[in-house]
């Protein structure tokens, strides 16, 4: 829905900034792992100091997303927030980001944690990190 939405206002629809107990929406453009060709999706997401944090899922169902197994073999991607692009670099969070970011997910949805004990694995939290020298880009 949202990336229809997206589409149809010619981009001025679609995306928004996070706020207090609330996630953003940006949109996130992969480089295809097989296909080498450039694949966009929106994904919610929280900010953490320069960093964008999101969550690789679909939906609650079983496995990894397009995107993050794109960002797995190629980590350099961009994103589209609010506010501009960035050129970004995308890892997954670490055992200390985890426990830290993970409480902000379930203020923002207070179903989060049921959803996630549905999967069969555990939900990868996504940190795409400013790429230097890719903070803005025009466009």
């Amino acid at each position: 829905m949202h990336r229809g939405l997206y589409r149809v206002t010619g981009s001025r629809v679609g995306l928004w900034r996070p706020r207090e107990h609330r996630w953003g929406t940006l949109r996130l453009t992969t480089t295809g792992r097989r296909t080498g060709q450039q694949r966009s999706v929106i994904v919610a997401y929280f900010e953490d100091g320069p960093n964008l944090v999101g969550v690789a899922m679909n939906g609650w169902g079983a496995g990894a997303p397009a995107w993050w197994l794109n960002l797995q073999a190629r980590p350099d991607a961009s994103v589209e927030l609010a506010d501009g692009r960035r050129l970004v670099r995308g890892r997954v969070a670490t055992d200390d980001e985890r426990s830290r970011l993970w409480p902000r997910w379930r203020e923002a949805d207070k179903n989060f944690e049921a959803h996630a004990a549905r999967r069969s694995s555990e939900t990868t939290l996504v940190v795409l990190e400013p790429r230097s020298g890719g903070a803005q880009v025009d466009g």
